[in-house]
């Protein structure tokens, strides 16, 4: 094997040294993390009623194409669960070389993704409002027609409350899952249109979703972050790795930490979604990994917390491919180079 050289982007960086624990106790990272549930719940409650009446009226039984139909798929398996943040685009490539490791996507990449070649196993929605649907292509190389085209080769686990016609343009498989709401009277409403006990905690955020179902659901053993920025890139401020119009103003921010110890700036709520891996990671049993080679999840002033490890996607992947590096010895042992791993 080539000795490993230092890593490079716009410069070279290193990661900061871990900390047992973070600077705040667990219950204060938490309370950051629900701060926004009040309010969400508010703005989107009776959107959400609405969504599931109309996609159980329109699909019927969502028991039929529950995301259960997939427990343990990936049972003890190590599972990319990939974000949209800006450092995507670095690591992009990669993903063309894991080598079967599966992943499970932000439905927000799907125009990204299928423009530079990676299949995910899984998209993952959970926004209820149609601007999901722009999403879809938003920055993409493609028509809106082409990428809804190109559905019906994925496979795509949604919400029951997503919008109807998310469910209706998807030509793939579809796998739904409810959602946990901190409100009795929503959740005993969705009781009365269909008792659909399959739900999936996200934190708020899709990537939290996605999360949830690789280890709730489908088994994961080791989970790998890739694009779980929660910051802009502070090469250029942008949120996402292509063209997005939701880098057109940076509004207020907050600062924060990068992995390296770099000062970046993000949005309150990104904070928030941020606090909620953090805090996660030390209360539910794990290997947890964050490949994204940038942002701020784990990440503090006083260093990097002990729970979520940080690694280099490349150095990822070899790690859980070392074999490859000896298929010639293996399959044509009387002509191979020998090499030796250690």
């Amino acid at each position: 094997m080539e000795p490993k050289k230092p890593r490079t982007r716009e410069v070279i960086c290193e990661y900061q040294p871990y900390i047992l624990n973070p600077p705040v106790p667990p219950s204060e990272l938490r309370s950051e993390a629900v701060a926004n549930d009040g309010p969400t719940v508010a703005a989107w409650k009776e959107t959400w009623l609405a969504n599931i009446q109309a996609n159980k009226d329109k699909f019927g039984s969502f028991k039929k194409s529950s995301l259960g139909n997939l427990y343990n798929k990936f049972l003890h398996r190590p599972v990319i669960i990939a974000g949209s943040g800006p450092s995507l685009r670095h690591n992009v490539d990669e993903l063309k070389n894991r080598n079967g490791i599966p992943v499970i996507s932000c439905l927000h990449n799907f125009h990204f993704f299928e423009d530079n070649d990676v299949k995910p196993e899984y998209y993952v929605s959970l926004d209820a409002g149609p601007i999901v649907l722009e999403e879809i292509s938003e920055g993409g190389s493609k028509t809106e027609d082409e990428y809804w085209d190109m559905t019906k080769d994925r496979a795509l686990i949604a919400f029951i409350g997503s919008d109807p016609r998310l469910l209706e343009k998807w030509q793939g498989e579809i796998y739904l899952y409810n959602a946990p709401v901190p409100d009795e009277d929503y959740e005993n409403k969705v009781d009365a249109i269909e008792m659909f006990r399959c739900p999936v905690s996200s934190g708020g955020n899709v990537l939290g979703a996605a999360l949830y179902v690789a280890k709730g659901f489908l088994g994961a053993g080791a989970i790998i972050f890739i694009g779980a920025d929660f910051s802009f890139d502070p090469a250029n401020n942008r949120f996402h790795g292509w063209d997005s119009k939701y880098d057109r103003s940076m509004g207020y921010t907050v600062p924060m930490f990068d992995v390296f110890g770099n000062k970046v700036k993000t949005w309150q709520s990104y904070k928030n979604f941020a606090q909620f891996f953090n805090w996660m990671s030390m209360q539910v049993p794990g290997f947890y990994i964050n490949c994204s080679e940038g942002g701020c999840l784990g990440s503090f002033a006083e260093g990097n917390i002990f729970t979520i490890k940080q690694m280099d996607l490349k150095d990822c992947l070899d790690m859980y491919n070392m074999s490859r590096h000896l298929k010639d010895q293996a399959l044509t042992p009387d002509t191979a180079i020998k090499k030796i791993l250690f």
